[in-house]
């Protein structure tokens, strides 16, 4: 129930999918990063609102990345993060497009502007728990 009143009041604030995937983890974090959520703008909707895929999904890899990703030129790459972000593109697939015809924005909403509504929030909820699943199940840490 938290998370999901994060997320609805991210989504007040004027913020999309991806970028209250990527708020809340900062949030876990202790973190502030508006660099980040200013580029994580450009996802959704389908990327910059194209309809293809879908902003929870592609906010929810940036998420894995956060976490995993390399940073600097000292830091190494985690070998784990494309195994992660693939095991989250295969159950979102399976939990999320076989329901809406697919993973792209376009699917999801099937032209109608009240999907929006009814279905988003529960994409964003459940890829936010499915990633720090992954977080957890490959011991991830927020360091």
């Amino acid at each position: 129930m938290e998370e999901l009143m994060r997320m609805l009041e991210l989504k007040q604030q004027g913020f999309y999918c991806s970028q209250i995937l990527l708020s809340m983890a900062l949030q876990d974090r202790g973190e502030s990063n508006p660099a980040l959520i200013r580029a994580a703008r450009a996802l959704a909707g389908g990327l910059g609102f194209s309809g293809e895929t879908c902003g929870a999904l592609t906010g929810g890899a940036c998420l894995l990345g956060l976490y995993t990703g390399k940073g600097t030129p000292d830091e190494p790459d985690n070998p784990r993060l494309d195994q992660m972000v693939q095991e989250l593109v295969i159950w979102f697939k399976e939990e999320h497009g076989q329901a809406y015809g697919g993973i792209r924005c376009d699917d999801i909403l099937a032209d109608e502007p009240a999907n929006m509504k009814s279905r988003c929030p529960n994409l964003v909820l459940t890829t936010y728990e499915k990633a720090n699943e992954l977080l957890e199940k490959y011991e991830v840490t927020g360091d």
